[in-house]
């Protein structure tokens, strides 16, 4: 696949993904319309949607006749929770995400809360009445979102984040198990998902889907900790430096940039085997998994 059939077939996708956005969450004048218009407000930002890309990727490998759609606007929903929460000034306090500012700045610290519970809630709504006609697919996707969303993956990560800055007692270990949880877990719950909606899916296939999923998930982290360092708010749509600001351990601050630039291509590298493993038909998976990495924002 070459670079410009990648873009076109990225951006196509990507629209369809905003529309889907679009349709599938609840009107801004739905009653209490406050909370609604914040939730609208948060997920029609922007973004690259690069979780909902990587289920259409997966699900590319094993076509099939079920609507992606409403998965990845799920694990959207999800996300764009974790964000309206990580933006507030109890966790990163940050001011600016998607190049706009927070839910919190634009509307207040309560409605921002309560439109990221919403979200969270909403995500699973979506999975239950989209696929419930396939009710072993709609058990999986519920399962795969619900264990990256949970106590043990994403919030746990976020956890032992908090408690590593408030300590001050950050490790090379207690790093790795932030990273693989706090942000690989829902990366790989968007790859083990986009297999599932193919219904003929395995054990074995959903195991190196998982590895894959780890992998870029760990690969996307070192590259974002490389573009707190070397980028700047207008390019990220994000405050930059909080990393520094907040004297956090990353793997810059633990390898340098050129070591963790290798490190993120070990990563991909990897991911990449792993996608021809998985299928012949993977050319859109492996270059999303390539873009991911040379990504500057």
């Amino acid at each position: 696949m070459t670079q410009q059939e990648f873009k076109k077939e990225f951006e196509e996708k990507r629209l369809k993904v905003e529309d889907a956005i679009r349709r599938l969450l609840p009107p801004e004048d739905t009653r209490p319309s406050i909370v609604h218009q914040a939730m609208r407000y948060s997920m029609e930002a922007g973004g690259k949607r690069l979780r909902p890309m990587l289920i259409l990727a997966a699900h590319d490998m094993f076509p099939s006749q079920i609507d992606p759609y409403p998965a990845c606007v799920a694990i959207e929903c999800l996300h764009t929770y974790s964000l309206i929460h990580d933006d507030l000034p109890c966790m990163d306090n940050s001011d600016l995400r998607r190049g706009k500012p927070t839910c919190h700045k634009k509307f207040d610290e309560t409605m921002a809360l309560l439109a990221g519970d919403a979200l969270l809630t909403y995500a699973f709504e979506l999975l239950a009445k989209h696929y419930q006609d396939t009710p072993r697919i709609a058990a999986g996707l519920v399962l795969d979102l619900s264990i990256a969303g949970g106590s043990q993956k994403m919030i746990g990560g976020q956890v032992e984040d908090v408690l590593g800055e408030r300590d001050g007692k950050m490790t090379p270990d207690k790093l790795e198990f932030i990273h693989h949880n706090k942000t690989a877990a829902l990366i790989t719950a968007a790859v083990t998902m986009g297999i599932r909606l193919s219904d003929s899916y395995d054990v074995q296939k959903l195991e190196v889907a998982r590895e894959i999923g780890k992998n870029i998930g760990l690969a996307f982290q070192v590259i974002d900790d490389i573009l707190d360092v070397t980028s700047d708010d207008a390019t990220m749509g994000k405050t930059t430096g909080l990393d520094a600001q907040n004297e956090k351990m990353t793997y810059v601050s633990l390898y340098g940039i050129e070591r963790s630039r290798e490190i993120a291509a070990e990563l991909t590298g990897k991911a990449i085997a792993d996608c021809q493993k998985l299928s012949d038909n993977c050319e859109f998976f492996k270059a999303l998994i390539t873009y991911m990495q040379n990504r500057i924002n």
